[in-house]
């Protein structure tokens, strides 16, 4: 079909000829849905999105200008921007939906089977804490659940500095033979 029997029917479509409307798609519809699908790359989106642009045509003809440009031209501009509209559009979505995927993740920890890994450490140390002498486990106490430094140990415990970190020290290895995984450096 000519341009010029586009833009007169594309102004007959302004004034709500529905015939004029149904020649203009039959004559266009092509071209808009295969430059919709080429930017969208989705058969059910590229359906959609011709619907849509048909639509604004159907609503938006008395815009049309045509000393700014051919009928073609301008509904081919309204499906383009309506593919890339989409593509944006879709864009957004997955982005929103990976950040929320991202941030929600930390929560989907599953809580009891952690609860129960904590309980197993903590016995487990705490059976590898039977296995180690009185001073042993006094100084190992102090240090490592009470907070305090090797110094500070020993002033609490009235021993020299030396004597303490040895205790630590051995206790230590000991633990690391006992209890599986045990990773606490002196």
């Amino acid at each position: 079909m000519r341009e010029t029997d586009l833009n007169t029917l594309l102004s007959r479509v302004a004034a709500g000829d529905m015939d004029a409307f149904a020649q203009f798609y039959d004559a266009t519809c092509d071209r808009v849905y295969g430059m919709i699908l080429r930017v969208l790359r989705d058969q059910g989106y590229s359906e959609e999105a011709t619907q849509e642009t048909f639509l604004a045509v159907w609503r938006g003809a008395a815009g049309f200008d045509p000393a700014s440009g051919t009928a073609l031209s301008w509904v081919l501009t309204l499906a383009h921007r309506r593919a890339v509209d989409r593509v944006r559009s879709e864009t957004a979505a997955t982005r929103r939906t990976v950040a929320y995927g991202i941030a929600d993740t930390g929560r989907e920890i599953d809580e009891v089977s952690e609860s129960v890994e904590r309980r197993e450490i903590a016995r487990l140390i705490h059976t590898g804490l039977e296995t180690l002498t009185p001073l042993q486990r006094q100084a190992i106490e102090l240090a490592y659940f009470h907070g305090l430094t090797y110094r500070e140990v020993a002033e609490h415990l009235g021993v020299a500095l030396p004597t303490i970190k040895s205790r630590i020290r051995d206790g230590l290895i000991r633990l690391r033979q006992t209890v599986p995984g045990f990773a606490v450096s002196a």
